[in-house]
């Protein structure tokens, strides 16, 4: 079986360029998970490298299995210069470790909650993942694994976050868009939910 990561790092390089930074956290009992920070003008992106090495697995599964199953990294992409943003690399390992830390499967409309600001000072302790397949491609593996989805994050504000629980993930993302919020903003305030 070949090694997954090698492949998803060639992948990243090809959409975002080459890295201009990158970390690595291990916690205890899991993979080592990397970050590698992208910047293309005044966007810098973050992607997690690591947690596609293992399909993730349902956690009422009986047994993991070792090969079929859900692949995924996580991209999240900001305005630099705004915040100190680099912070972040930290709290990107620790959602990118939940899948074998706590057994949970991130897929699109998901949120994820790291429980402090994302970084010092930002207005979000929270992210909604994303529908894949804009910035970075899929990356097929041999059958019979599942192909690497690279899934964008999108931080939400506490409000934000109680509201989609509410109204859910297709509901937020249409109220983003009906007041032109950008997403990519480190210091955006909430988006009016009344």
């Amino acid at each position: 079986m070949a090694d997954v990561l090698p492949l998803v790092e060639a992948r990243l390089r090809s959409a975002l360029g080459e890295p201009d930074a990158r970390a690595a956290v291990t916690f205890l009992g899991t993979d080592r998970i990397e970050v590698l920070r992208f910047q293309e003008g005044d966007i810098v992106r973050y992607a997690t490298l690591g947690m596609s090495a293992q399909p993730m697995t349902d956690p009422t599964a009986m047994l993991a299995d070792p090969v079929k199953g859900p692949r995924v990294e996580l991209v999240l992409s900001v305005r630099a210069g705004l915040a100190d943003t680099d912070k972040v690399l930290r709290p990107l390992a620790v959602l990118a470790a939940s899948p074998q830390v706590e057994g949970v499967v991130v897929a699109p409309g998901a949120s994820l909650d790291v429980g402090d600001p994302l970084w010092p000072g930002a207005p979000f302790t929270s992210v909604l993942v994303a529908e894949p397949g804009g910035l970075v491609e899929d990356l097929e593996l041999d059958a019979p694994m599942d192909p690497v989805r690279f899934l964008p994050l999108l931080p939400m504000t506490p409000n934000e976050a109680a509201w989609k629980r509410v109204h859910g993930a297709q509901a937020l993302q249409e109220r983003w868009l009906n007041h032109g919020t950008d997403l990519r903003d480190p210091r955006r305030a909430s988006v009016p939910l009344g």
